[in-house]
């Protein structure tokens, strides 16, 4: 049995695209995955499956939400390899006096096309910093995330594709549930 993260972009916020942890995790389980685990309302879960690959649970989960709850969110999976690497890879974690809660990371449904890393790069903001590893768009926002430029939607658009972001306390209590 492999153990999987799945994040769910956009539920559960300003009223919109509403599920329940207990209904999701109770459809996680209908599809066949076992230890099923959700971490707060904004779409976390853990599960094991030995049967399919990424890009097939990708499938399976987004069919069936959209099938259970009548809606289309965007799902991504990760692997515990996977997961362990993009936290080991944050750059931000070895600088002196960084308040962790300013840092955040943007997960890539895909790698970007080189013309639109190139685009972000044009971008540059007072005191917000990021570098893209992978998949992963390392974030540090010093006046919060909810005052950031370099916002989930603002990454999507230069780089177009789907993302989702989670705060580096989220990142990290979900490699311990593991």
């Amino acid at each position: 049995m492999a153990t999987y993260i799945a994040l769910l972009r956009g539920i559960n916020v300003s009223g919109q695209k509403m599920i329940k942890m207990v209904e999701l995790k109770a459809m996680f389980e209908s599809l066949g995955f076992e230890a099923v685990q959700t971490y707060i309302q904004s779409g976390n879960v853990l599960f094991q499956d030995h049967d399919f690959t990424e890009l097939e649970l990708v499938d399976k989960i987004t069919s069936a939400i959209l099938e259970r709850f009548g809606f289309e969110v965007d799902v991504q999976v990760f692997s515990v390899p996977i997961w362990n690497q993009v936290i080991a890879n944050n750059p931000f974690v070895t600088h002196e006096n960084l308040d962790e809660a300013k840092l955040y990371v943007s997960l890539l449904a895909t790698l970007p096309l080189p013309e639109n890393v190139e685009k972000l790069a044009s971008f540059a903001f007072q005191e917000e910093t990021y570098q893209l590893i992978d998949r992963a768009v390392y974030l540090y926002v010093p006046k919060g995330y909810g005052n950031a430029k370099l916002s989930n939607n603002f990454l999507e658009n230069k780089l177009k594709v789907s993302a989702t972001t989670r705060n580096w306390k989220t990142m990290l209590t979900l490699r311990d549930m593991l």
